[in-house]
């Protein structure tokens, strides 16, 4: 439970009290189960929202509000590994532009079509609404691990080094067990689902690893958005048919 507290305080503006430990390499394998729990909160708010809204509007809500749960933490990942990445830049020049609290264009441009996907995924849900909200901040904070696992960290400090001081085995993927369970729930869109993580999980390492072959804080919350709002965007579509 401690270390189920710690990883809620790490990625979440829940109040959680004062910190009685900081544990990185034991924290991580509660990351889905955080993110189960966001996604409860979430599907709890839509349902009250969408009495009162149009699916559109909810969506959008939805969105703001688990921006405000996060504290907007993975978002400004996003932001910055956009500026560094997407441009024909060095490895050590895009660290550096990483690290710089101020957004640029393509940060801009990358936060606000992150967005604007996951809206439009979220709104055009139906079948299942609930279970989906529930489920898919789940697997994009799984996708931390994979990160984690297969990509060396590509600074010598920062937040997210003592994370990588133990590597990650396959007992620290057990919290992943909670996501996948419950999305049988979904009947065949599991598969759709379970399938469409992997191969955006699989293609964002593919990206880190060539363009830089590393990763670092800032994107692992890339990874968190990019997915969220794939993972969104492609389980709606089997609502819209």
């Amino acid at each position: 439970m401690r270390n189920l507290i710690s990883a809620l305080q790490f990625i979440t503006i829940l109040p959680m009290g004062k910190a009685k430990s900081y544990d990185p390499p034991h924290m991580v394998p509660y990351f889905p189960l955080v993110g189960i729990l966001l996604g409860l909160l979430v599907a709890l708010f839509d349902s009250v929202v969408i009495r009162f809204w149009a699916p559109p509007v909810a969506a959008l809500l939805d969105i703001i509000f688990l921006a405000v749960l996060t504290g907007a933490f993975h978002i400004d990942g996003l932001g910055d590994t956009a500026d560094g990445l997407l441009g024909p830049r060095s490895r050590d020049k895009a660290l550096e532009i990483m690290k710089d609290s101020r957004l640029g264009t393509m940060g801009l441009v990358a936060i606000l079509f992150g967005l604007a996907l996951k809206w439009g995924g979220i709104a055009n849900l139906d079948a299942h609404r609930s279970i989906i909200l529930i489920l898919i901040p789940a697997y994009a904070r799984a996708g931390i691990l994979f990160g984690m696992r297969y990509l060396p960290y590509g600074r010598t400090d920062g937040t997210g080094k003592p994370f990588f001081n133990e590597k990650l085995s396959s007992k620290h993927f057990w919290g992943l067990v909670f996501p996948v369970g419950l999305s049988l729930l979904l009947g065949l869109e599991a598969i759709v689902l379970n399938l469409a993580f992997a191969i955006i999980i699989g293609l964002i390492l593919l990206f880190y690893k060539k363009r830089m072959g590393c990763i670092t804080g800032d994107m692992l919350g890339a990874m968190v958005e990019i997915t969220e709002a794939g993972l969104f965007l492609i389980i709606s579509f089997g609502d819209a048919l």
